[in-house]
């Protein structure tokens, strides 16, 4: 450890990684602190039986920037990966996103203009604007798909009911007629051969990093020891919610090894009626076709942030997102260097992360 840094790096996500890869590789030295006993933010992965387990739910770059997919690329190798979730309502399997296999299965029917009939006609139920988030998905994918794949996972995902909910939770519903199950549209999609904390740990290289280390609670000791910060935690937090508290939602993952080779045949399994407690379960052996005797699944259950003190989901409605200004002002007017999901109270793809990081590296290194 130095006696002084150009960046103190807060956080070890995709989004301090990269910022602090790119100052390094300029020539600038880093220190990074991490509050948990782990690189990697919640892509960190842990290889067990040859395994690599995404501990904080699945992830899967994907992206349609060139740029960013070079980037990851150069850094590690990928492999591909598609990801075709399905869905389990009371025992009943679906394909995701919504198309034709999914509408076929539900409704028995063999051509895009019969689903697409079938749709518009249950959209009418909703007239006028939608007041809520159930009448928003009604509008948009009709009562039959709303009622089997989108109220229960929702309200699980949420904590209320779908009725509850503002029509900003779900703009937009991807809709196919056609039998493609590949869930996302962007043209590069894959995964660290390795896991993804090789990736971090590639980005880190370099970096003066110490973990377990709470940059909140001893600001002044690490600030004297940095020209710059760049912080990428939870900006309430930070100011001691001299505020009022952002708002989020959390999960808790309760991993489970398997003595079977294959446990649900697929990585990703949502479980869409409310009363299974859980939204989904990962079984990780198939984000990498890992040969192994056993299995790792992940089983998720969302609960309020309350319980975990672990931010996922930021609850970006009108109130949080004032308070979160606020924060953000007060940050700006410190002269932190401010970044990443939980800094721009804001959900990201990792292609997102990686590109708003390099943009702040331009800036600033």
């Amino acid at each position: 450890m130095r006696d002084h840094y150009d960046f103190i790096v807060v956080g070890t996500g995709l989004f301090g990684s990269v910022f602090a890869h790119e100052a390094v590789r300029k020539g600038h030295t880093v220190l990074a602190l991490e509050r948990r006993g782990h690189i990697g933010g919640n892509i960190y992965t842990e290889r067990r039986d040859g395994i690599d387990i995404h501990r904080y739910g699945a992830h899967i770059f994907h992206t349609s920037d060139k740029e960013v997919w070079d980037y990851v690329n150069a850094l590690v190798p990928f492999r591909p990966f598609i990801n075709s979730p399905i869905a389990n309502y009371k025992g009943r399997i679906y394909n995701m996103p919504f198309n034709m296999n999914t509408f076929s299965r539900m409704w028995g029917i063999v051509t895009p203009d019969e689903a697409a009939a079938i749709i518009a006609e249950q959209r009418k139920e909703i007239k006028g604007e939608p007041r809520n988030m159930e009448e928003q998905a009604i509008s948009l994918v009709g009562r039959d798909i709303y009622q089997t794949l989108v109220k229960g996972y929702t309200e699980k995902q949420w904590g209320r009911s779908a009725a509850e909910l503002p029509p900003s939770i779900i703009k937009r519903i991807p809709v196919r007629f056609t039998y493609d199950n590949n869930y996302f549209n962007d043209i590069y999609q894959g995964i660290p051969a390795e896991g993804y904390t090789a990736l971090i740990e590639r980005l880190l290289e370099g970096v003066d990093v110490i973990l377990g280390t709470d940059y909140a609670e001893e600001r002044e000791r690490w600030d004297s020891l940095g020209d710059k910060v760049l912080y990428t935690g939870c900006l309430d937090r930070l100011y001691g919610y001299a505020e009022g508290k952002l708002q989020y939602r959390s999960e808790i993952f309760e991993e489970e090894r398997i003595e079977k080779e294959n446990y649900q045949g697929v990585a990703v399994v949502n479980y869409t009626d409310r009363e299974t407690p859980y939204t989904r379960i990962i079984e990780h052996k198939h984000f990498s076709a890992a040969s192994s005797p056993v299995t790792w699944i992940s089983r998720e259950y969302p609960v309020d942030y309350e319980k975990t003190d672990e931010p996922f989901y930021p609850i970006n409605d009108e109130r949080n997102n004032a308070l979160y200004a606020r924060y953000r002002a007060i940050a700006e007017k410190d002269g932190l260097i401010i970044g990443g999901r939980l800094a721009d109270y804001a959900y990201y793809d990792m292609d997102k992360t990686v590109r708003e990081a390099l943009k702040a590296a331009q800036m600033w290194v």
